[in-house]
């Protein structure tokens, strides 16, 4: 089956919307990875990881705390902090 294997797949888990300090907003795309350890005789059992966060332009998302983010820009030092107004986060 596509995306299976020891690798696991990544599932897409919802979107925030989230914005910096100059009123930018971010479209930043939640996955979790799904890792399959079938191969450890859990009848196909799934592991789940932490959830890992991207832009849709790409970037790096690391989360900083609850509805906080730290986006990775190029050509900037640092990560642009932003900020999600999503209640499940504030």
């Amino acid at each position: 089956m596509a995306g299976r294997g020891d690798h696991g797949v990544r599932q897409y888990e919802k979107t925030h919307i989230a914005f910096d300090d100059q009123g930018n907003e971010y479209v930043i795309d939640q996955y979790h990875d799904i890792k399959d350890i079938d191969s450890l005789q859990h009848g196909g059992a799934i592991s789940r990881g932490l959830p890992t966060f991207k832009t849709r332009d790409g970037h790096e998302v690391e989360q900083l705390g609850p509805g906080e983010f730290s986006v990775r820009v190029p050509g900037e030092e640092d990560g642009v902090t932003v900020w999600t107004h999503d209640p499940e986060h504030v």
